[in-house]
């Protein structure tokens, strides 16, 4: 039975559904039902019951899962991605490089750097004499269940993603998908039940935003992927049940070009890193300042650039390079800062309007004549478009670059390495690529998180696996005196002997 007979015929004792349409046609694709608080407090019982049998295999044990999963998506690669477009209205490329690639490829990392990351820690005794002598271990224990709540601009990457590491590290892990793509998450359950995992280890809970909160009030620790307003909720219910709570949340990402970047490469990428996915990409090139001397140019090979994009329903590989809009209030909110930023005085260069249906898309749009007064360069827009404006300096492309409340995702352009890097070292960004962007997320051993307004803790990484832990600290004596100098009773000669002790071991430090 495939994932969309399966979620069809799947019921929740007559409560509640949800219909999944196809964006790029507006057809109807399945109905998944809306797990319940008592629904969730059955699946966190039973997810707890299978978590110690599934910690206890090992690392060893639960790598040979993940790579038997690696194995499997690439066998059914061509199922997986007719799934994800079909829920997404994603274009087959946009589904292979993201939902497929980077799935695949961080299977295989967290099978493989799971057991060094989680490694048990050796600290140093001999910094402290009252401690000298004793062995010191850090060790991080798996937090027991992991509640995941996915978004539905990558239905698998950046849901299912986030449950790998969590079950790496010997976690059971419940999974809520957005209610506009479930289907993919169903498509990881089945998988993983295939390849092995214990039963409950990996359950997935479809549903809305009551699914949501009442998945919270189930788990040990909540990792959440979505709107920076849905990320406040999400971190008062956490807060509610002191557990932690890790967020990645909005970004208006900026891109500074410089006098001296190789235009030609730099168009190219504004126009791909602003248009792939429909723009409904996080780390999104959503904004772009130019220096003043290589604007028009610069301007002149984007626009040509993005007005050759074809835009459709995606039927079948390479047939368009822009699918639909996923979610329908986002195709609303495009529309919306689009006009905002045209009734303020921005000029629409390509684009610029919603396409007739059927299906949900908004053309490819650049935009000029813009400036921070607009929503589009202000808000988050998540859709196709592309506003640049034109900078003096690079000052002052670091100024409006820094000037919003999200600090997410940022991208420098310039010939000169070493100017490229100082200058990414003063965006107010968790991550600055230099001539590039968005491939930082595929180098998975590096730390991905937001700042100010765009999120809490890290994918990726030692951190990226650690947080789904609890630490544990271990100290072992094994010789040492039946009272030590500092016990009781107190005697006036013990007390002079530590002070003299302190004295010889730190008195002899340099004097400012």
């Amino acid at each position: 039975m495939s994932v969309t007979e399966r979620a069809a015929s799947s019921g929740n004792g007559g409560g509640a559904n949800i219909t999944i349409e196809n964006p790029a046609t507006g057809r109807p694709v399945a109905t998944v039902p809306v797990r319940g608080s008592t629904e969730l407090e059955e699946m966190a019982r039973r997810a707890r019951a299978a978590q110690p049998g599934w910690e206890a295999i090992g690392f060893d044990g639960r790598g040979r899962v993940l790579r038997r999963a690696q194995k499997w998506m690439l066998d059914n690669a061509e199922r997986i991605l007719r799934v994800v477009v079909s829920e997404s209205g994603k274009t087959y490329e946009d589904a292979q490089l993201a939902d497929l690639g980077y799935t695949v490829t961080a299977l295989g990392f967290w099978a493989k750097e799971a057991p060094g990351y989680l490694a048990d820690e050796r600290v140093p005794s001999w910094n402290n004499p009252v401690i000298a002598g004793r062995k010191l271990i850090v060790r991080y224990a798996p937090v027991g269940l992991v509640g995941v709540i996915g978004p539905w601009n990558y239905p698998i990457a950046n849901s299912f993603g986030d449950c790998i590491p969590a079950l790496a590290a010997g976690n059971s892990v419940i999974l809520k998908p957005s209610e506009v793509t479930p289907l993919s998450s169903l498509l990881m359950e089945e998988m993983m039940r295939e390849c092995g995992l214990p039963e409950d280890v990996f359950q997935v809970a479809t549903g809305d935003g009551s699914t949501g909160a009442a998945l919270i009030g189930q788990v040990d620790c909540v990792m959440f992927t979505g709107s920076s307003r849905s990320g406040q909720a999400v971190m008062r219910a956490a807060a509610e049940r002191l557990i932690p709570c890790y967020l990645e949340l909005g970004g208006k990402d900026p891109m500074l070009v410089c006098h001296d970047a190789d235009l030609e490469r730099a168009a190219n990428a504004a126009a791909y890193y602003s248009m792939n996915n429909a723009g409904q990409v996080c780390i999104s090139v959503e904004r772009v300042y130019v220096e003043a001397p290589v604007y028009d140019q610069f301007v002149a090979k984007v626009s040509e650039n993005v007005r050759r994009l074809r835009q459709g329903e995606p039927v079948k590989v390479g047939a368009v390079d822009v699918g639909a809009v996923t979610s329908p209030p986002q195709l609303e909110i495009v529309d919306a800062h689009v006009r905002d930023a045209v009734e303020k005085g921005a000029r629409v260069l390509v684009g610029g309007h919603p396409r007739p249906g059927p299906g949900r898309f908004y053309e490819p749009t650049v935009l000029v004549d813009v400036d921070h007064s607009m929503k589009i360069m202000r808000e988050e827009t998540f859709g196709p478009t592309l506003p640049i404006m034109r900078v003096d300096d690079v000052e002052e492309g670091i100024r409006l670059a820094n000037d919003t409340e999200y600090g997410l995702q940022a991208s420098v352009w310039t010939r000169d390495l070493v100017r490229g890097e100082a200058l990414a070292r003063r965006i107010e960004a968790g991550a600055v690529c230099v001539n590039d962007a968005q491939m930082n997320y595929s180098a998975l051993n590096l730390p991905m998180g937001g700042w100010k307004a765009s999120g809490l803790g890290t994918r990726h990484g030692a951190a990226g696996i650690r947080k789904y832990t609890k630490v544990q600290s271990l100290m072992l004596t094994r010789l040492a005196p039946r009272r030590e100098p500092f016990m009781f009773p107190y005697r006036p000669w013990r007390t002079l002997m530590l002070r003299r002790m302190f004295r010889l071991f730190y008195g002899r430090g340099r004097r400012d």
